[in-house]
């Protein structure tokens, strides 16, 4: 790269936004500080090492735009911008809305002439990396990336999520990383998590009448109120999953065994805030569970992120075992997805079964034995029982029995009008005399 696109380049990918409801700016993170692999991972992670990014440093330096602040017990070297690289940083960021924060000036001991304020910080150090790793990998740009995020709960107190992450193009729209160096105990990450569970069921300040007044109507109201219309949703996209914001737990600089007790520690207290629950349904055999309003929690490495990629089966979701790739941790394979189909087939057998039933207590003809029509049926239960005639017979039955009842009555009227027929005595007569006195020869 050109000297100035490096400058632009090394400015803008280590940001942070400053989120209101209203309003939103981005700023450089307060140290203005990276190594060169961090730079080289953040800047041109296609590379493979960072001999172009420290080239391109010291081109920089000759230009007297960035400068070696301090180097570290690792041979590690810090670089910072100079008052020169500063001011040529605002030219190309601030017209595009990302402010640069305060020059960090050459300061010295006026005793001892040592520079003053090199102290590099070890936990500002493993957000970087962080998010250089991510970035290596493939999961998010250089200005998805923001730090030191204050979040806002209802009594002041403001949560700041050391690292934001964006990057919907890898499936991640967005997720909120805290990197922890043994500097928290583990029971000091369980407030920190449920308050990020309260963050994501406030309402924003302009919210309508109507649905703050539902939200206020008992504790749990706020969960029969859409995520569209909270606080949340305001300050991020979607996630494209069920739940509140992610947030993954990277532990940095630590012991298996430390990282093992503290997931532990937060997977136990802290499930009221990630665990998901039983749909509340009137199907049978559901085994889908509703995460609507859980906060995914993840939790890694940051050596697992540097020794496998970020891209790579290292991160492990609370309530789940074994180590998943970010996405398939991200996603409820038995959540939401899993219950429409299980609610369609468990409907689908409740219909059969319904059916089975009523095909059960269809009547049957008491004449031919066949089952009654369903038009049949209704009328010998839902009419007038003399237009519809023998309950017990189909309609083709009644209908000859009630055409042989009629043709039986029209031959005894007819039989009955008849009139009789006329004996003939004479006819008869003569030969009951030729009978009795004929002539002997």
């Amino acid at each position: 790269h050109h000297a100035h696109d490096m400058t632009r380049g090394r400015n803008r990918l280590i940001t942070h936004e400053r989120a209101t409801p209203h309003h939103r700016e981005r700023d450089l993170t307060p140290s203005q500080r990276a190594t060169p692999d961090q730079l080289w991972k953040l800047t041109r992670p296609d590379n493979q090492h960072d001999k172009l990014t420290r080239d391109n440093l010291l081109d920089l330096e000759e230009h007297h735009l960035v400068r070696i602040e301090s180097v570290q017990d690792d041979q590690r070297q810090v670089w910072v911008l100079t008052k020169r690289g500063h001011s040529e940083a605002k030219k190309l960021l601030e017209p595009k809305g990302i402010r640069v924060s305060v020059l960090r000036e050459e300061k010295y001991d006026p005793v001892t002439g040592k520079l003053l304020g090199t102290g590099y910080d070890d936990h500002a150090a493993a957000v970087t990396s962080t998010a250089a790793e991510l970035h290596r990998a493939g999961i998010g740009h250089r200005l998805g990336f923001q730090t030191e995020i204050g979040h806002r709960l209802g009594n002041g107190y403001v949560q700041r999520a050391d690292l934001v992450v964006r990057a919907p193009a890898s499936g991640v729209p967005v997720m909120l990383l805290e990197i922890d160096r043994r500097t928290e105990d583990a029971h000091d990450l369980v407030p920190k998590l449920h308050r990020y569970w309260q963050w994501g069921r406030l309402l924003p300040p302009d919210a309508d009448k109507h649905t703050v007044d539902l939200a206020r109507s008992r504790p749990d109201a706020i969960e029969h109120i859409d995520h569209d219309k909270r606080l949340w949703r305001r300050i991020y996209p979607p996630t494209g999953r069920e739940g509140l914001a992610p947030v993954a737990f990277v532990f940095a600089d630590t012991t298996d065994t430390k990282v093992a007790n503290t997931v532990a520690v937060l997977e136990e207290a802290g499930r009221p805030y990630w665990a998901p629950r039983r749909y509340d349904t009137y199907h049978r055999g559901i085994t889908a569970l509703d995460y609507g309003q859980a906060v995914p929690v993840l939790v890694t490495t940051l050596e697992q992120l540097q020794e496998h990629g970020a891209d790579a089966a290292v991160w492990r979701r609370l309530g789940r075992t074994g180590d998943q790739t970010l996405t398939a941790a991200l996603d409820n394979p038995d959540g939401d997805d899993l219950y429409r189909r299980q609610a369609a087939r468990a409907d689908a057998e409740e219909k059969q079964h319904r059916a089975a039933e009523r095909e059960a207590r269809r009547p049957v003809c008491t004449e031919c034995g066949q089952r009654f029509t369903d038009q049949r049926w209704e009328e010998t239960t839902t009419r007038d029982p003399w237009k519809s005639g023998n309950p017990y017979m189909c309609r083709t039955c009644w209908t000859d029995y009630l055409a042989g009842r009629e043709a039986a009555a029209e031959a005894a009227r007819l039989q009955a009008a008849a009139p009789p027929e006329p004996e003939d005595d004479h006819a008869q007569e003569p030969v009951k005399l030729r009978g009795l006195f004929r002539r002997r020869t």
